[in-house]
């Protein structure tokens, strides 16, 4: 989860880097598919491919895609690239976040970039701890030292916020990305996001899980984005891809196994069990009471806005808290709101 906040200027910047020294795939050139009819969609990550695209994945082999004629490729991110900045400099079509507050914080700083879908409604961000010494309520935390990672430092403050707990009855430790600090009782706790199992297992079967979502702190996971100019400009492209990967989940939803057998075809670094695993996880905070009514991909804009406030409330804005309609459109969801598959 990264909390990061843009300038125009560290975007030009940034954009330019992305043009002309990033060690970027191939992009899928639009030049040779025009005689076709086929659009070039590259999607950039803020992070490396893997499970969470596994929807992406199967429509692409199952040529939903290309129903929609669409030429799909995945554009990997990672610590060295800054894929809102791509995005928004034109380079590539769509982009995904891990974490909605990157586009809160994106708007804030007058980058045109807005989200048109959420992939998972409830985020799967929590605090675990052992059942010898549980952490299964905000205010376990008090006079407890809670092992955080650096970016992740705002999320534990807005939840001690929303429970009015002062900052400083909690120890914040920073730590890196693995449980070791809780195992060998450096820490009480640690955070992460469910879906890591292979991280998680070091845990044991009895630890205790806090979510973030389920105590009031309630982001959305993996959002997609576009620029406002792609919004307004190929409106039905953005639904197309949409329509597709909307069926490559419902068919991971159905066909767990097979959908990661698809995944592995493309990333064979990947390990079956684990992956077979996560997916399960993901899949139950992907499809919820919300997608059983709106369908998936759907998102609610007070959600949105209510993480605004929260983190207007603690400051993160530097340049003014942005408005609603800066970060979200509902026109593609409302343009496909009878091809998403409403699974609960």
């Amino acid at each position: 989860m990264t909390n990061f906040i843009m300038t125009r200027r560290s975007l030009l910047r940034s954009g330019a880097a992305a043009a002309s020294a990033l060690a970027l795939p191939a992009i899928v050139s639009s030049r040779g598919l025009a005689a076709s009819g086929t659009r070039a969609v590259n999607m950039q990550l803020g992070w490396l491919a893997g499970g969470n695209q596994l929807g992406e994945v199967v429509a692409r082999h199952l040529g939903y895609f290309e129903e929609e004629k669409i030429d799909f490729a995945i554009q990997p991110g990672g610590p060295n690239i800054d894929g809102v900045a791509i995005v928004a400099s034109g380079r590539y079509e769509i982009g995904q976040v891990s974490s909605s507050p990157s586009l809160m914080l994106a708007a804030s700083q007058g980058i045109p970039v807005k989200s048109f879908a959420v992939s998972v409604q409830e985020h799967p961000y929590a605090f675990f701890s052992l059942a010898s010494k549980p952490i299964s309520a905000p205010k376990d935390m008090i006079g407890k030292k809670i092992g955080i990672q650096a970016t992740g430092k705002v999320l534990l403050s807005a939840l001690l916020k929303k429970h009015d707990i002062p900052e400083g009855d909690v120890e914040v430790v920073v730590i890196g990305a693995d449980m070791t600090p809780l195992v060998s009782g450096q820490v009480d706790a640690v955070t992460g996001w469910l879906t890591n199992t292979t991280a998680l297992a070091a845990l044991g079967d009895d630890k205790v899980v806090m979510k973030l979502w389920d105590n009031g702190v309630q982001l959305y996971a993996n959002p997609y984005y576009a620029t406002t100019a792609m919004i307004e400009e190929e409106p039905e492209m953005l639904a197309g891809f949409l329509r597709a990967a909307a069926k490559g989940w419902q068919y991971a939803h159905d066909n767990r196994e097979a959908a990661v057998d698809l995944l592995l075809k493309d990333y064979p670094n990947l390990v079956k069990a684990d992956e077979v695993k996560a997916v399960d996880v993901l899949l139950a905070h992907m499809f919820t009471a919300a997608t059983a009514k709106n369908g998936w991909g759907t998102f609610d804009p007070a959600v949105w806005e209510a993480q605004i406030s929260l983190y207007d409330e603690l400051k993160q804005f530097s340049a003014g808290a942005p408005k609603l309609d800066d970060v979200i459109t509902t026109s593609i969801l409302d343009a496909t709101a009878d091809a998403r598959p409403k699974i609960g």
